[in-house]
């Protein structure tokens, strides 16, 4: 079957679908958000505008990039599978889904905001021929481009972006991609010579923003030009691996962690673990003060909207106060379920590297309740058994 892909160029999430789809060989098309079909017969089926959305040839709706990943691997006749089958591995590459996506917003969205005099020419254009109806006047465009900007600066501060925290962002983004860069030196993805989920949830901020902008793809491609590669490779049908020697599409054997991988997720632990300790705190107290909360309820005064509060936290010597939104969190769960399904020996190996790599709180920081998916918006499934977690 025949998909089309809603989304923009511009926008984060739709890459990482986008790549999938190219990886996978799957048939589809890259439509527009401004066309008319998606106003007058995707929102009204999903319920909001969000992006992005895969419809299929038989009028089948897939809403979240996560959704759309799994919808195709449960039909398990995939080109490479995103899920390993290994314990560490299926561990590591969930832990950069969640990462990739929601960790590193900071400098996707102070790159691309921040530095108008090299971005906003290229910006403009790219967000008004994807947002505005191809026959709008300058005035409509004009508008369109305001609206959005105006919305997306409020977010980056809302993701802790913030004058005094701008040089900090920066160098916590430098090290990322030193750290990348050194681990991709030894293979063409991150387990190995084959995609998985992990690569996907990176290539959404670090192709949409890091990799297009001309700010943060100058310095991407100056400073860590393996990473680039990778942003290419990421988007090409086939493996792109010549530089590696054009190996097989495997995963690292024995369910191994190159010590640049381990790297990688300390990093994850300084840099974002904070960050998700604060909010499952708070949501917690959130539940807690609703215990008569209905199941199937996001408990919020309109369904479609994403924004549970506000928490702070410390952040690299910075006090941060960020936008709590549960998404993030129905990736996290996704960790804890690959977990509690793994065999002892899967558990123990799974424990012993998170502890090693200062990463093992990822798997006892748990909502009280369930975070579920209906109808295309995140809600709250019935509390759990025990609260003691």
């Amino acid at each position: 079957m025949s998909w089309n892909l809603w989304g923009t160029p511009n926008s984060l999430y739709t890459g990482k679908v986008r790549s999938y789809l190219i990886k996978q060989g799957i048939p589809f098309a890259n439509r527009a958000a401004a066309e008319g079909h998606f106003h007058e017969a995707i929102i009204p089926k999903v319920g909001r505008w969000i992006v992005p959305v895969l419809e299929g040839a038989d009028g089948t709706i897939v809403q979240d990039g996560a959704d759309i990943i799994r919808h195709f691997e449960a039909g398990g006749a995939t080109r490479h599978p995103a899920f390993p089958a290994t314990p560490r591995h299926a561990v590591i590459s969930q832990i950069f889904e969640l990462f990739g996506g929601e960790g590193l917003l900071r400098p996707a969205m102070h790159y691309r905001w921040n530095f108008d005099a090299t971005n906003r020419a290229f910006i403009e254009a790219d967000f008004i021929r994807s947002l505005a109806p191809i026959d709008a006047d300058d005035n409509v465009k004009a508008g369109i481009f305001g609206m959005a900007s105006n919305r997306m600066r409020e977010a980056m501060a809302g993701f802790g972006v913030t004058a005094e925290t701008i040089p900090t962002v920066e160098a916590s983004y430098a090290e990322f991609l030193a750290l990348f860069d050194a681990h991709l030196a030894g293979s063409p993805y991150l387990l190995g010579s084959a995609p998985t989920i992990g690569d996907y949830g990176l290539i959404a901020p670090l192709y949409a923003h890091l990799a297009r902008d001309p700010e943060p793809a100058r310095l991407m491609q100056t400073t860590a030009h393996r990473v680039w590669r990778w942003t290419e490779r990421m988007n090409r049908a086939d493996a792109d691996a010549g530089e590696y020697g054009a190996p097989d599409a495997v995963l690292f054997a024995d369910d191994d962690v190159p010590d640049t991988l381990k790297a990688l997720l300390r990093f994850i632990a300084e840099d974002y673990l904070p960050e998700v300790r604060a909010y499952v705190g708070f949501i917690n107290d959130w539940l807690a003060a609703r215990p008569d909360l209905a199941a199937g309820s996001s408990g919020l005064d309109r369904p479609s909207e994403r924004r549970m509060g506000e928490v702070s936290f410390g952040w690299r010597g910075h006090e941060i106060t960020a936008m709590v939104m549960p998404y993030r969190l129905y990736l996290l769960q996704m960790i804890h379920d690959l977990f509690d399904r793994a065999d002892a020996d899967g558990q123990a190996a799974i424990t012993a590297l998170l502890e090693e790599t200062g990463l093992a709180d990822l798997l006892t920081l748990r909502t009280a309740r369930r975070i579920e998916r209906r109808d295309h918006l995140e809600v709250w499934g019935p509390p759990r058994a025990s609260s003691a977690i």
